[in-house]
């Protein structure tokens, strides 16, 4: 089990000279514990949070506490996604708890090697309950079962410590294989005789515009001929 070292905190501090002076600010509480304002070493506690993760039972010590809590949330700075706040748990020793822990995939799946499968993460994390001894970090997924499309896997098939108990249903899907199909695309075929029609119309329309421009050419037109042969008669 992790110890950290902690220290009450002056109400009097604002977070951001705490954080300045290299403290992350925290708090914890539970059923039996009042809520307590506290501040531990920021490079500490960043460590603890990637080693023991927060399914992890982690005792505090100082300043007259003396107990064992769970991470139960972490406030992110926006930006640069660093702690800025932890609230931690006090939990009571001999009660079992019921806490969601992370699951880790492990093992090859046939079907995603050699059938060209997606696998599919149904759950990410399940919960269970245990002792607070008895807490695992983390349960292992063995995918090398998923050998079909049609093969799956189920709660029940996870491994689970001694002490360990699950609080979903034994039938569960926790992982599966996707089968990706190809998208079949329909050639639409190109009539041939619709685009020599369309040509064609638009021959005989020019065709016509044609003609119908020579007509009206010819016809304003007048005929030099008849003129003289008018004056003639006139004489």
């Amino acid at each position: 089990m992790v110890t950290l070292n902690v220290e009450k905190r002056d109400a009097k501090l604002s977070p951001e000279k705490i954080r300045k002076a290299g403290n992350l600010p925290a708090v914890f509480y539970g059923k039996k514990e009042k809520s307590t304002s506290i501040m531990l070493p920021y490079a500490i506690f960043e460590k603890t949070l990637k080693e023991a993760g927060e399914s992890s039972v982690i005792h505090l010590n100082g300043d007259g506490i003396d107990l064992d809590v769970l991470i139960h949330d972490v406030d992110l700075d926006p930006v640069t996604d660093k702690p800025r706040h932890v609230d931690f748990y006090a939990i009571e020793k001999g009660k079992k708890l019921e806490i969601a822990v992370p699951l880790e995939f492990i093992g090859v799946s046939p079907a995603v090697k050699d059938l060209g499968g997606v696998l599919v993460k149904v759950m990410h994390e399940v919960e269970i309950e245990a002792l607070p001894k008895d807490l695992p970090r983390s349960l292992q997924v063995d995918i090398s079962g998923l050998i079909t499309f049609e093969n799956v896997v189920t709660a029940k098939d996870i491994k689970l410590p001694e002490g360990v108990t699950l609080k979903i249903k034994p039938e569960d899907v926790v992982a599966s294989v996707y089968e990706p199909k190809e998208e079949v695309v329909e050639e639409v075929p190109v009539d041939l005789s619709t685009i020599e029609v369309a040509k064609k119309g638009k021959e005989e329309v020019e065709g016509e515009a044609g003609a119908e421009g020579a007509v009206k050419a010819d016809a304003g037109k007048k005929p030099e001929a008849g003129k003289k042969e008018e004056k003639k008669d006139k004489k």
